[in-house]
């Protein structure tokens, strides 16, 4: 296992574990976890509903628990954060189960680095004094590759000779530099840009200055507006390139807002209203499900209650007491449900659509988002879990790295001179029950690539499970049906 400071674009989680895993990775908060038992009712990239089991429900509830998960955000140190369900329609959870795996985890536990076939063997001074030679496959894998998120700003202010303002019309550009941008100014989201490429278009006031009889005669014939502003608008720094993922406009209190703006209220406001609105059908979905139950236990046939819409159900009378005083709770919790819902909608409204606060003189900030791919390089600092770090060196061609008796190449080659000195024998012991775990889920892969009986991959993997002595390693696949043996053998296939 080698690992960046940064999270990868793909989590692998370690063949070689510490036990610790789980433990930090649900601890650590990037996961989504469940807070309550129950079933998935419904999964998808950015929400997983469960359904609360009866026992775990407080008295008068719907029942039902929505998780929304965190898609494409900027952290603090420019990395990705991302949230990924890892749950299926229909399966049992228990509280505390991981239902998403975060960055740098992989299946509900930490995976910070990648699983990478090491060397240690010396290889012409390249890997003198710590340094690491790594193989041209590990680049194409995009292995060690990440997502940063750059967050750009471009400030409009009122200057004494007067306001700055964004637009497309820059003088002295060319059609080409302007073909990424709106007619607001603003640069379109998924456009490719790379150094030197407008961002954001802004003019600001030039200080009168002595013309020549040309220009006076120039300003005559075509107006005053060419000469009496220069370009000074945002650009892609040099030596990044990435994708615009992401745009927004704040405008001062009084100041008219431009279309972009307008354009990116509206869209802000269509999807709170679509996620509102989702989230209620659901909470709703559970209220009926539970008035259902009500109305058939006090004796109203379920086939005629079908016939009839959902929102008269509430308008029957039961003769039972009990039943009666339960309908009327779960009754008044669907007016309170919408009635929240209406209380939420207006807020968000009135988030979204009031001017921003801003510091004094400026009128509008445009903050524009990249998504920039890196992949690891010569120079960029890599580990293991042993303290043993060192530099990468080299990128070396596949056909000139070492290679095993059945001609298969590594993915790194090790300096042999740091283990001894620093005496951490860990690295060796993990290297060699890393080939023995690799070992195990080819093995397993073969078998699900032949389609084997289930019968001889349970049997298989239950071999593997009882070789070490340790108690809680134990696992009795008895206990599990086709379907979970089936699903654990995907995830042990790696």
């Amino acid at each position: 296992m080698q690992r960046q400071a940064v999270p990868t674009l793909r989590a692998d989680k370690p063949l070689v574990g510490t036990g610790m895993e789980r433990a930090v990775a649900v601890d650590s908060g990037v996961t989504a976890v469940a807070k309550r038992g129950g079933v998935v009712q419904y999964v998808d990239a950015s929400r997983i509903v469960i359904k609360v089991n009866e026992d775990e429900m407080y008295p008068g509830e719907a029942g039902i628990d929505i998780y929304n998960l965190t898609k494409y955000t900027r952290s603090n140190q420019n990395t990705c954060i991302n949230q990924m369900p890892c749950v299926s329609l229909g399966e049992p959870v228990e509280r505390g189960d991981v239902l998403a795996d975060g960055p740098s985890t992989d299946l509900g536990e930490l995976a910070l680095g990648q699983n990478m076939r090491v060397a240690f063997m010396p290889w012409n001074g390249y890997n003198f004094e710590d340094s690491i030679l790594v193989s041209e496959r590990v680049v194409q894998e995009d292995r060690f590759t990440t997502i940063h998120i750059q967050e750009l700003a471009c400030v409009s202010r009122d200057t004494k000779l007067g306001p700055e303002e964004i637009t497309a019309d820059i003088p002295n550009v060319g059609e080409a530099a302007l073909s990424k941008l709106d007619e607001s100014g603003i640069v379109y989201i998924g456009a490719e840009v790379t150094g030197g490429d407008i961002l954001v278009g802004k003019v600001t006031p030039k200080g009168e200055t002595q013309l020549t009889p040309e220009e006076k005669l120039l300003r005559a014939i075509f107006g005053e507006k060419a000469s009496d502003v220069k370009d000074s608008s945002l650009r892609v720094p040099n030596g990044v390139s990435g994708t615009v993922i992401d745009v927004q406009v704040f405008t001062r209190d009084g100041v008219e807002k431009d279309k972009r703006a307008l354009e990116i209220e509206e869209m802000q406001l269509k999807q709170a209203k679509k996620d509102l609105s989702e989230e209620l059908q659901i909470l709703e979905a559970g209220l009926f499900s539970r008035i259902r139950a009500v109305l058939v236990a006090g004796g109203v046939e379920a086939e005629k209650l079908d016939k009839l819409p959902r929102d008269r159900w509430l308008e029957l009378g039961l003769t039972d007491e009990e039943k009666q005083n339960q309908l009327e709770q779960l009754a008044e919790q669907y007016d309170e449900l919408k009635h929240e819902f209406e209380k939420k909608l207006e807020a968000k409204r009135r988030k979204i659509t009031q001017g921003d606060d801003l510091a004094p003189g400026v009128l509008k900030i445009v903050k524009v988002y990249l998504a920039v791919k890196r992949r690891i390089q010569p120079g960029d600092k890599m580990a293991g879990r042993h303290g043993n770090k060192g530099v990468i060196s080299k990128i070396n061609p596949i056909e000139d790295m070492p290679y095993d008796e059945n001609g298969t190449p590594v993915d790194i080659v090790l300096n042999p001179l740091g283990v001894p000195s620093r005496m951490n024998i860990g690295q060796i012991l993990e290297t060699h029950l890393g080939m023995a775990a690799k070992g195990i889920g080819d093995k397993i892969n073969a078998m699900l690539k032949q389609q084997q009986e289930v019968a001889k991959l349970r049997e298989f993997i239950q071999r593997a499970y009882d070789l070490g002595a340790d108690v809680r390693q134990k696992v009795d696949l008895s206990t599990f049906s086709d379907e979970e043996v089936m699903r654990l053998a995907e995830n042990l296939r790696k």
